[in-house]
């Protein structure tokens, strides 16, 4: 699925789609607005319409009611003097207006209409619904005209037009952010990893580059880490071939004088002890077995140095590595019974492409080296796992660890003055490592002390 597409497809739909609908949808309302601002003049036409029409109505049922009121159809309320305090405020205010007659209209909505007579010293009052609020068709008018003159103080054209430019820019400004926040968010992975191959190209190997997406992009960042990691680490291998290539060199030269020297000086020493008398005999004795200890000494190192520098032939084939943990540790536990030895197998049982003698002895100096760092009580972990096509075959110990001076020099070919150390069995063991298309890393301890992963290729299938 291509999300980087959609994506520009998306962006591109939500930058001009919407502020297109959005903009007609803007001058729509407006217009419908601007055509009911037009119809101004008709209001106010209608409302003084309205109020001609209402004032006619009123004056024909004021007229009608006093016809009926004279006729004797409507019957009247009568108020009498004498009771004058108890009258309703409107007949009182009629009575003290000294008007002969009087209409008004009563009712909280203003929808009756009264007739108010004096008859002596009386005030006669005639009444009839009007069939309307007088009150609310005052309020419509009123507010009517209102309106109407609101209207006509206004400049339609002028604020139609500032309200639609302002509208219409505000709307496409917020689509050009939004356009150019989305457009930044889309090409800053594309931007960082750009860089990346730049610094990579600049001979930086280290460089790499974070990223959580899990569209094109982000795999296009995950794919050059990866890369990255790979360059690294067969530039690594390339330097410590290179290396290896020098070492191996001096070592067959070295290996070559001292076998050329040994070899006489042990001939010398036989031919002296054979030609002393017997009263010397024992020293000379002691003292040619002495220098012939020296000599198998100096003829172990010569045998390490060859095998340093030989180049045995390869017959890769899938072994199984569970398997061969266990029976290197089978094979090894007896010359240290005092440590405790701890598996961690793959349940998969993992099955690896390499040399069969060359894994054994990979397998035995790591786990000699490791029993010898834990010492008496102590413990050598052993773990297998396959992660990205490779098998790992991990060996820790609870030792004390390695110094920093160790770690930079520690597949370096060195000197060793341990018991039955030769100063070569990293490099040895890194070397086929490295034949079998592996590598062995240093890596973090998980009891303490020392921790070593060989990473060799997965076999395709288990050979049984």
């Amino acid at each position: 699925m291509n999300r980087l597409r959609n994506k520009l497809v998306l962006v591109f739909a939500a930058a001009t789609v919407a502020p297109v609908a959005a903009t007609i949808w803007l001058a729509t309302s407006l217009l419908e607005r601007s055509l009911s601002y037009s119809s101004g003049s008709r209001l106010d036409e209608l409302s003084r319409t309205l109020e001609k029409a209402g004032r006619e109505f009123y004056q024909q049922s004021c007229a009608g009611l006093k016809r009926d009121a004279l006729a004797g159809r409507r019957p009247a309320v009568r108020y009498a003097r004498n009771v004058s305090p108890s009258w309703p405020a409107g007949v009182q205010e009629f009575w003290e207006s000294g008007e002969a007659e009087q209409f008004a209209l009563s009712g909280e909505e203003r929808d009756r209409l009264e007739y108010l007579v004096r008859r002596g010293n009386e005030v006669w009052v005639y009444s009839r619904p009007l069939g309307l609020s007088m009150a609310s068709l005052s309020d419509q008018y009123r507010q009517a005209r209102q309106f109407a003159v609101n209207l006509q103080a206004r400049d339609l054209r002028r604020g139609f037009t500032y309200t639609f430019v302002l509208l219409a820019a505000a709307v496409w400004l917020v689509s050009l952010a939004l356009l150019v926040f989305m457009a930044d968010r889309i090409s800053r992975p594309i931007q960082q990893l750009t860089a990346g191959i730049s610094e990579l190209a600049a001979g930086r190997l280290s460089t790499r580059v974070e990223t959580d997406r899990n569209d094109e992009i982000g795999r296009a960042i995950r794919a050059f880490n990866f890369m990255a990691e790979q360059l690294q680490q067969s530039r690594d291998r390339l330097v410590y071939l290179t290396q290896l290539a020098s070492w191996q060199m001096l070592a067959r030269k070295m290996a070559h004088e001292l076998k050329n020297s040994l070899t006489p000086i042990r001939l010398t020493m036989e031919e002296m002890l054979a030609r002393q008398p017997s009263a010397d005999r024992a020293f000379l004795e002691q003292a040619a077995q002495v220098v012939a200890e020296e000599i198998e000494s100096l003829e172990r190192r010569v045998r390490a140095f060859s095998e340093f520098a030989a180049e045995p032939p390869l017959r890769p084939a899938a072994i199984d590595a569970n398997a061969a943990v266990e029976e290197r540790i089978a094979f090894l536990r007896g010359g240290h019974p005092e440590v405790t030895y701890a598996r961690r197998l793959a349940e998969s049982r993992p099955h690896v492409v390499a040399d069969e003698d060359l894994l054994k002895g990979i397998l035995t100096n790591l786990l000699e080296n490791a029993a010898e760092a834990a010492g008496a009580g102590g413990t050598v972990l052993t773990a297998t796992s396959v992660a990205d096509g490779q098998v790992a075959l991990e060996v820790h110990d609870s030792g004390p660890g390695l110094s920093e001076d160790a770690r930079k020099s520690l597949f370096e070919p060195t000197i060793s003055f341990k018991k039955r150390g030769m100063g070569l069995g990293l490099s040895i063991a890194r070397k086929n490592a490295l034949l079998c298309g592996g590598d062995i890393f240093l890596v973090k301890g998980e009891l303490g002390g020392a921790g070593f992963r060989v990473a060799l290729p997965a076999a395709r299938a288990p050979v049984h």
